[in-house]
Formats: structure tokens, sequence, C-alpha cells
């Protein structure tokens, strides 16, 4: 049996990253496209981020702007929350993204796919369920993310940004998909821990940046939950047909 070696392998993986980044581009630009283009009537939006509220005080979860209160105090802690919220989730997602396509196809494409999955279910409720951020209701807390920084805008321009689309929390969503893939493929105890931790400081990053609810969060994990078990389930339809195959 023929094996590539040196150069050939290169191109041929160079080839098969290529590719693979196409339908994730494709992915991304219906995903921000719909998204954009579906904006919720601002009114019915903020009707039901009022009664997400209510439920959460019924459950005494409602604790988003106790949370925000010491960051807002604080300098520091709302640069570290903002750059967070910003920079650990659209390039970390694309550079674990070409280091798993390069280095770990598998877990390359069961990422893929579980994003590609739950993207498509937060489009459905993004659509049919429109919730105003707390930023955006009487909730009494700060936009820290549009007041300190002009990164966002430039990551994701407002004409591809849905407004009310805050349920569910993708970014703390995907970021969890992103830090599996990572502790999954990672062979150093640094790169582990960095898949542990980085799911667990945006799932803060986005409460006290006031642009999640807590159940939100919630939402956006259950939901990426059942991407990553499609995943796997295509994953093992893949591996099968590679058995029948071989």
């Amino acid at each position: 049996m023929h094996e590539q070696r040196g150069p050939e392998l290169v191109r041929t993986r160079l080839l098969w990253v290529l590719g693979q980044a196409g339908w994730v581009v494709l992915g991304i630009i219906v995903y921000f496209g719909v998204r954009g283009l579906t904006e919720g009537a601002a009114p019915q939006a903020v009707h039901r981020a009022n009664r997400i509220l209510a439920f959460e005080h019924v459950l005494g979860i409602d604790v988003e702007k106790d949370l925000q209160a010491p960051v807002t105090r604080s300098e520091a802690l709302e640069t570290i929350a903002n750059w967070t919220y910003i920079w650990g989730h659209w390039p970390v997602i694309v550079a674990t993204m070409v280091w798993l396509a390069w280095r770990h196809r598998d877990v390359f494409l069961r990422l893929r796919d579980a994003m590609l999955v739950s993207g498509a279910l937060g489009m459905a409720i993004f659509v049919t369920f429109p919730v105003a951020p707390p930023r955006l209701t009487d909730l009494e807390v700060v936009d820290t993310v549009t007041e300190s920084s002009n990164a966002y805008r430039v990551l994701q321009p407002p004409a591809f940004v849905n407004q009310y689309a805050a349920m569910p929390s993708l970014h703390a969503g995907w970021d969890l998909l992103v830090g599996i893939s990572i502790v999954t493929a990672a062979s150093s105890l640094w790169l582990r821990v960095v898949g542990f931790v980085m799911p667990a400081l945006m799932a803060l990053a986005v409460l006290v940046t006031a642009n999640h609810y807590i159940l939100d969060v919630v939402a956006g994990v259950v939901l990426v939950l059942v991407g990553h078990y499609v995943a796997l389930r295509l994953e093992q339809r893949r591996q099968g047909r590679l058995r029948g195959s071989a």
C-alpha cells in the first residue's frame, strides 16, 4: 500500500483542511445571515425577557445584576470580561478548528457537526422565540462590551447581529463544544486546563457583560449537548461505513 510522505502528505492535508474550511465558512455565513435578517420585534422580545427574569426570580437564580456589580466597579475585571467575550469566542473557535483539522481530523469532524446541528437549532429558536438581552431591558445593567470596546463590532458587524437572540447563548454553548474538543485532542496538561477553564470563563463573561441570562446559558449548554450527541452518532455511522468498505 502506497503511503504519502513529505510534500505530498502536506498537500493532501492542506486540500482537505481548505475543503472543510469552505463548508464551515458557508455555515457561518448562513448562521449570521439568517440571524441578522430575522430580528424579532423589540416589544415582543423585551416581554419574553421579562418573563425569563420572572421565572429566574421564582427559581432564585436572578443574579445577573449582582454578578455584574463588582465588574463595573473594577476596570481590570471589566476588561477581562469584555476580552473573554470578544476574543474567547470566534478567534478561539477558528484557531481550534484549524488545529483540529490539521492534526486531529476525527475530533474536528465531531466539533464541526455539533456546531452545525446546534447552530441550526439555535437559528430556529432565534426566529420563533426572540428574546432581548439584559442590556436592552429595564434591569439596570450596563452593556460593558459596547461601552468599552470597538473590537466586537469588527469581529461581528451590526448588519449580521440579531439584537434579540439572547436565548440560547451559543457564546457559552459553542465554547463548551470547543473546550470538549480541546480536552479530547490535547496531549499536554496546560492545553487540557484551557479546555476546562475557557467554557466556564465564557459562561461567566456572557452574564457579567449583560448579554445573557442564567437560563440562556443553561439553554445553550443543553442545545450543544444535543448537537454533540448527534455528532457522535454521525461519527459512528462514518466509522461503520469505513469498516464496511475495508
